[in-house]
């Protein structure tokens, strides 16, 4: 059984509204009034909530550590990693207004943070739920610090073997804290179709017993839509004002219009998946009427002959005797004449 748990005031887990996370990231390229805007993007989209990243170079890389494929190619411009996440750092000053613009505008704030200083940071702000990256999922030390403070986690595991995931999660159960999810994740920006293993969310429910969801680089929305289908009770991607910024992420990035379509086509996924109980549906019960067929006299019928399936067809509307009832008219007298064609009903029999 998957267990369920609160972040905010949703409920996270099967039978719940998906949790959609509208992923910031860093393409407020370091600028606060653009930060400011990226929430009020989010909101009007109607996510539940918009997550940002707190970090401080000095303590997230060394001086010389190279940028990524992707960042050297969307970015165009040869640097260390540190220079370039220096300069999207967000002040601690910023994280409160947005913090207070969020709560304003009815959309959570939520952070991922990348060391353990900027964990209790997020702490004493009242974050509802810490983000665990994909790069942080074999940093058990940093894995550990964040469960102790008992606040629900979200755990992506792109880059991560199955036993790896076995270990963070063992560190987060070890603490004692059983309110976690784990996202399948390719981290690869955009990540290819054939890469994404959707299937891979059912392998980590099944393995862990925790709600699963999908943290997605893909492009475009179909791989987004194809995991809420499969179940997804979370769903984080990337958003943007204008994939031409500069940036490292904002090309592989929604725009405003396109996250308000993915929010959207979401709440209509889960509309259309239902409980799973077949039956009629109150809007087909007009349809029935005129597509169903009933039982009318083949021909002209006499009082007192005993009926035979050969005296009646089926024909439209289906607002008589079912078909399906023919043979329990078999060998009954008729009690009144009928026309050709004439709905046959209980009632013209004799009892």
């Amino acid at each position: 059984m998957v267990k369920t748990f609160q972040i905010g005031r949703r409920r996270i887990g099967p039978g719940h509204p998906c949790f959609v996370i509208a992923e910031a990231g860093v393409n407020h390229n370091g600028d606060l009034n653009l930060a400011r805007q990226l929430v009020k993007t989010a909101a009007e989209a109607g996510a539940d909530a918009v997550k940002f990243q707190t970090f401080v170079a000095d303590r997230l890389v060394t001086s010389d550590a190279p940028q990524a494929e992707y960042q050297q190619r969307n970015t165009g411009v040869m640097e260390s990693q540190h220079a370039m996440l220096q300069r999207l750092e967000l002040s601690e000053d910023a994280h409160r207004e947005l913090q207070a613009l969020c709560s304003e505008l009815g959309i959570l704030f939520l952070s991922t943070p990348f060391d353990e200083e900027c964990a209790d940071f997020l702490s004493d702000l009242g974050i509802s739920a810490f983000k665990i990256p994909s790069g942080e999922i074999t940093n058990t030390p940093f894995i550990r610090h964040v469960a102790r403070k008992g606040v629900p986690l979200i755990i992506s595991t792109g880059m991560a073997t199955l036993a790896e995931i076995r270990d963070a999660v063992d560190t987060v159960r070890d603490t004692g804290n059983e309110n976690f999810a784990l996202l399948q994740c390719v981290s690869a920006y955009p990540s290819a179709p054939e890469d994404t293993n959707l299937r891979a969310m059912q392998t980590l429910a099944d393995a862990f017993h925790v709600p699963v969801g999908y943290s997605d680089h893909s492009e475009g929305l179909e791989i987004t839509f194809a995991a809420i289908a499969l179940g997804a009770c979370i769903i984080e991607k990337h958003f943007t004002l204008d994939r031409s910024l500069p940036g490292p992420d904002h090309k592989a990035s929604l725009e405003p219009a396109e996250l308000a379509a993915m929010v959207a086509g979401i709440r209509k996924i889960e509309a259309a998946l239902g409980d799973g109980q077949k039956r009629p549906t109150a809007a087909e019960a007009a349809t029935a009427l005129v597509a169903r067929k009933s039982l009318v006299a083949a021909r002209v019928l006499k009082v007192g002959e005993i009926f035979h399936s050969s005296m009646a067809v089926a024909r439209r509307p289906g607002t008589g005797l079912a078909p399906s009832v023919i043979d329990s008219l078999q060998n009954r007298k008729l009690a009144r004449d009928l026309a050709k064609n004439e709905p046959i009903l209980l009632e013209y029999f004799e009892d």
